[in-house]
């Protein structure tokens, strides 16, 4: 049972590891044992959370490579450079994603529409096409997307971000069925609010916070380090039957009784 959880050995690649959720996941796959892609659009970001992870498990642990999931070809500079500096790709989380508006739907123009499907949709479906034939090659692998809880529920501000989420669900199940017979597993995360600069609205005044958590049966918002453990679990043998799910970590927000 102690080896269920152990990465030695295996190289993972996450997105969006720089800050929030992504970062934390990139930490707790590193002290799992894994050699870990940091990933975001900056590349000084990337080095920074980079030597942190190094630091405590020595250097090589970690490797910063910048790429935007908004283009395509630095994502296959992405992935090409993680094969050739360290190995073949065991583990990939696709946590980057954005939502450049806030409002009514009616309110949303053409451009800012075809960058959330673009950047929470389109960009998942490339990574997943870059690195699935080799892990089907060698029959062993697991992608993790990160979706949220707005895939199960609807919004009056963020709507268009949540048909995104809802449809990474989708293209969960659907890889999952494709990759399944070539012992590649897909599944996904769907955190709750969480202490990021994405949700920074409802946690940076108290009072707010406060007022808020009263909807969440465990009465507090999620920390990113709290969504680390569904990840780890997705990423390790400890989930070697399990595909084409989704893990909601929201502290009970999702099934919480209507006041």
């Amino acid at each position: 049972m102690s080896n269920l959880f152990d990465l030695s050995g295996k190289t993972a690649i996450v997105t969006g590891s720089s800050r929030g959720i992504g970062r934390a996941i990139a930490e707790a796959l590193a002290d799992a044992g894994a050699r870990v892609v940091i990933s975001s659009r900056k590349q000084a970001s990337c080095e920074d959370v980079a030597a942190a992870i190094n630091a405590r498990h020595g250097e090589g642990r970690a490797t910063p490579i910048e790429a935007s999931i908004s283009n395509k070809v630095a994502l296959e500079a992405l992935v090409r450079n993680t094969q050739e500096r360290i190995g073949p790709i065991d583990i990939l989380i696709c946590n980057a994603a954005s939502n450049p508006y806030y409002g009514p739907t009616l309110g949303i123009n053409d451009d800012q529409f075809r960058k959330i499907l673009e950047n929470n949709i389109l960009s998942n479906h490339w990574l997943a096409q870059l690195v699935a034939p080799s892990m089907i090659e060698r029959k062993s692998g697991s992608i993790v997307i990160v979706s949220s809880i707005g895939a199960y529920i609807g919004s009056d501000t963020i709507g268009t971000y949540h048909l995104s989420k809802a449809a990474d669900l989708a293209m969960v199940r659907n890889l999952a069925v494709e990759f399944g017979p070539h012992k590649v597993r897909v599944n996904a995360i769907s955190p709750g609010v969480t202490r990021t600069d994405f949700a920074k609205a409802l946690w940076e005044d108290p009072a707010k916070e406060t007022a808020f958590s009263q909807q969440i049966p465990l009465r507090r918002i999620g920390e990113p380090g709290e969504m680390a453990g569904a990840a780890l679990f997705l990423a390790s043998d400890a989930s070697s039957y399990v595909t084409g799910q989704a893990i909601v970590v929201d502290g009970g927000m999702t099934i919480a009784p209507v006041a």
